[in-house]
């Protein structure tokens, strides 16, 4: 049989030069980084970090290029939502104890829970509103006919308003005047629309908002002290981990100062 080494030399050198070229394709794709797609987190969040966070997130966006989401109501109606299977990347509650309670439950990953500031609790009116309001005692007064707070079955702030509400001895008298809203913004968005005269809420939504606003004394109720977590449930939860950390990093802080919050190691100012 005639046998064509000629052929066959071709052919192994074809061979091997395709074989080369194969391994400086793949040791060239190696050797170059992998580009790494934003991502989109979704972060629910008590409505009283409605202006801190709607800043914070254009911040971190604008330094990583992910998206955030954010969704924002009263903590204990989000805290019912993970409970039936929602999955947000953060959950930032304005109250710590709901935290406590979904961890209890194994639907929050412990190790990622953060103290991240604690909230003050105002009387707000609007600008045009002639009531020299000095006090809670004030709310007596019969030109006081309506007066708005988060309900305390499932909001933070409405808890506080009551218990504060309790203190000085006038929360049966003044309950033909409550009205109560779904969650502190909404509260507030009653005494802008002049459905109520007076709104009790949150220091964040007042401080670079136009009304007068006058702050209760902390003494008056349990402090609202706000905690962060990731849930277990959460489609990114080192990017939800990476927000919460910007948060609480020295290029988030001045931020949550900037609407009110005492962060913590802070002490709370002399009113």
């Amino acid at each position: 049989m005639f046998y064509d080494f000629a052929m066959n030399r071709r052919r192994f050198f074809a061979f091997a030069s395709l074989l080369l070229l194969s391994c400086t394709i793949v040791v060239g794709c190696q050797s170059k980084p992998a580009v790494q797609t934003p991502a989109t987190i979704t972060v629910s969040a008590a409505a009283d970090l409605k202006y801190a966070f709607q800043d914070l997130a254009t911040q971190w966006e604008q330094e990583t290029g992910n998206k955030v989401v954010l969704n924002f109501g009263s903590t204990g109606q989000l805290a019912q939502q993970i409970e039936r299977g929602a999955s947000p990347d953060l959950f930032a509650a304005a109250n710590k104890s709901f935290i406590e309670a979904l961890d209890q439950k194994g639907l929050i990953q412990s190790e990622t829970k953060l103290l991240y500031g604690r909230g003050r609790l105002v009387i707000w009116t609007k600008p045009n509103r002639e009531l020299a309001l000095k006090d809670l005692k004030d709310l007596t007064r019969p030109e006081i006919q309506r007066i708005a707070i988060a309900n305390p079955n499932h909001a933070p702030y409405g808890i506080a308003a009551q218990q504060a509400l309790e203190s000085i001895g006038i929360w049966q008298e003044i309950q033909p005047k409550l009205v109560l809203a779904e969650n502190i913004r909404q509260a507030q968005q009653y005494a802008e629309t002049g459905n109520v005269d007076v709104a009790l809420v949150a220091l964040s939504l007042s401080v670079h908002k136009s009304g007068k606003w006058q702050l209760i004394p902390e003494e008056l109720h349990k402090p609202l002290d706000q905690m962060m977590a990731v849930p277990k449930r959460a489609q990114h939860p080192g990017l939800g981990q990476e927000f919460a950390k910007f948060i609480d990093s020295q290029k988030g802080r001045p931020t949550m100062q900037k609407y009110g919050f005492v962060l913590p190691g802070e002490k709370i100012a002399a009113e």
